[in-house]
């Protein structure tokens, strides 16, 4: 198994770790569960990385002259390179350099050929597919910020164009654990509107838990900003003196939010989507995606590799273990979810929501449909929440009058014209 350690993991990764267990930032237990090596094994390598930090590799030294990679192999990392370089070309695709460690994955995954990561980029230098990456000036604080699961959870969106054999745009929605950096959420939409983001929290809240803190930008989804809305807010109403739908949401089950108001600190929600998308995209290029149905399947095998088997740069840990690791040791803010009184349904809490008022007919008018009310007096403003179901055509109306559910109506999702949330 010991010698299988190259196959596994790059000379960096392993470096990483053993710089957190000296600056004791991860346990031993946890490094020889991600790293699956004895004791032994392990004191080994970390007396050669003190020997020599710099020169440390973790690449099998062969005795014997190494071998000339087979013409086949050789072909294709060409191949790969090439497809590369197309991608970078390509000012439609949010595609900016080369990755030689997905080309390495590649080759195994399509080809089933183990070829190095030095190997590749010393093939890369030396044809000219090569692109040195710009630094930025500021880098961006990458510690963990946070000592909980649910502590805080990086939620947005991307907009970009995954494929180029797509004919559009789409765009791909986000949920991520900052402690733990699993994924928790994520989706392919063609228009990203309030309803997809609430659906996100659903899923979210009912699958995990509910959160104690969203960490999100300042989209007109999930902040009203004075100046941006109609008219008649502008004259009488601030920034944060109106929820939108989705602030409603969290606001009904006592969950705070953050906003993101510098560029600094929008990239700690961004930089989840740098990686992830860029190898969403190089996958899309190959495979010839052109829906958005097939882009999902290659998002959700990209998803279960990074929650699953790849080890985190910044935690020094594999997403899903540091994420249950927590779970046991009680390190969770996730509360149990539960529907708050007086509501009767999870319908009534992940909803679009309007206020009506009743006339002296008993009915309430919502895009031209009238829709008869009871146990409400005349006058009366009630609320109603609406869950569209998007596979069936059908949302489901119910009306509030206060504390009392007064009726529940099902009506098609095209006469309602949602197009607004």
């Amino acid at each position: 198994m010991a010698k299988q350690l190259h196959k596994r993991f790059s000379t960096e990764e392993v470096k990483m770790l053993l710089r957190k267990y000296l600056d004791e930032k991860v346990e031993l237990a946890y490094i020889l569960e991600i790293l699956k090596i004895k004791r032994s094994r392990f004191f080994e390598l970390l007396k050669e990385y003190r020997k020599d930090p710099d020169g440390f590799s973790i690449e099998y030294d062969r005795k014997k002259p190494t071998r000339k990679i087979p013409d086949e192999v050789e072909k294709n990392i060409i191949s790969e390179l090439e497809i590369a370089k197309s991608l970078i070309e390509d000012k439609e695709l949010p595609i900016t350099h080369y990755n030689y460690s997905y080309i390495k994955d590649r080759l195994f995954k399509k080809y089933k050929q183990e070829v190095s990561l030095p190997t590749i980029i010393k093939r890369a230098k030396k044809m000219g597919f090569y692109k040195k990456r710009k630094r930025n000036k500021k880098s961006h604080e990458r510690e963990v910020q946070t000592d909980y699961i649910g502590q805080i959870i990086q939620h947005d969106s991307s907009y970009h164009k995954f494929s180029p054999y797509a004919d559009k745009k789409w765009y791909l929605i986000t949920s991520l654990d900052d402690y733990s950096r699993f994924i928790l959420y994520y989706k392919f939409v063609e228009k990203e509107t309030t309803w997809q983001h609430i659906l996100a929290l659903e899923y979210v809240f009912l699958t995990f838990g509910i959160p104690f803190k969203y960490y999100v930008d300042s989209h007109s989804i999930f902040r009203f900003v004075q100046g941006r809305d109609s008219m008649w807010r502008r004259h009488y109403l601030q920034t944060d003196d109106v929820d939108t739908q989705w602030k409603m949401v969290l606001n009904d089950l006592n969950v705070d939010v953050t906003y993101a108001l510098s560029p600094q600190a929008r990239g700690k929600i961004e930089r989840p989507y740098q990686w992830m998308q860029d190898r969403v995209v190089r996958t899309c290029a190959r495979e010839k995606i052109r829906t958005i149905e097939q882009a999902q399947k290659v998002l959700e095998e990209e998803v279960e590799r990074i929650n699953f088997y790849q080890v985190h740069s910044t935690t020094g840990e594999i997403p899903i273990i540091r994420f249950q690791r927590a779970k046991r040791e009680k390190k969770s803010l996730f509360r149990d979810f539960a529907v708050p009184s007086p509501y009767k349904s999870i319908k009534d809490i992940f909803c679009l929501r309007v206020k009506r008022k009743i006339d002296a007919y008993h009915k309430i008018s919502i895009n031209n449909l009238k829709l008869r009310v009871h146990k409400a007096p005349l006058r009366s403003e009630v609320e109603l929440r609406i869950y569209p179901d998007e596979k069936e055509g059908v949302a489901e109306i119910r009306i509030w009058y206060k504390d009392i559910l007064t009726d529940v109506y099902h009506v098609k999702n095209s006469d309602l014209n949602l197009v607004h949330f």
